[in-house]
């Protein structure tokens, strides 16, 4: 059995919301005022799960990533690029702007349930998407890159009461990576 495994960008408060600026807002790019390099790689240290694993978007980040990660070579974005990739959509996207990638069809839960038998699911954006993934118990774990900048204003990740078993906590750069277990 795959785990689920959320991972995000946040600030010290919370904040989730338009960490590169692309959405517009006051506050927008408080990841990217590190730094490229405070972003760049694998932050979340997913290495072999992007080999085994799905990744999982929403149709917007979908859409987003599909425009900068295909003309990308490094490594890391090598691994990304040859990953099976899902997407939660309503509409039709030309899945042809990235490799690997299908819609996941029908109810988010039962799909990502489908997924998860064989092989570990990745979460990557989409507030709404771990939203209800978080409300129906179904993330074994939450990857989070903490960078140190107070918002004050934004969407956060979590909006349901839970408790967490921290599991690792590592400096990468200027933020943290913190691991926690969901169960």
């Amino acid at each position: 059995m795959g785990k689920v495994i959320v991972i995000a960008f946040v600030t010290l408060d919370g904040v989730v919301e338009d960490p590169d600026g692309r959405g517009g807002t006051a506050f927008g790019g408080w990841a990217f005022r590190f730094g490229p390099e405070a972003v760049a790689g694998d932050k979340f240290r997913l290495g072999p799960v992007l080999q085994s694993g799905v990744l999982l978007f929403g149709r917007k980040t979908w859409e987003h990533f599909s425009r900068l990660w295909p003309a990308r070579t490094d490594s890391f974005s090598i691994a990304m690029n040859q990953s099976p990739k899902a997407v939660v959509t309503r509409g039709t996207p030309d899945l042809s702007a990235w490799s690997h990638s299908t819609v996941l069809a029908g109810d988010l839960l039962d799909g990502v349930a489908r997924i998860a038998q064989d092989r570990d699911v990745v979460v990557i954006g989409s507030t709404s998407i771990v939203r209800e993934l978080a409300a129906a118990d179904a993330v074994d774990e939450y990857r989070l890159l903490t960078f140190p900048s107070v918002i004050g204003d934004g969407a956060r990740l979590l909006t349901v009461p839970m408790d967490l078993k921290l599991v690792s906590v590592d400096a990468i750069g200027p933020a943290t990576l913190a691991t926690y277990a969901a169960h």
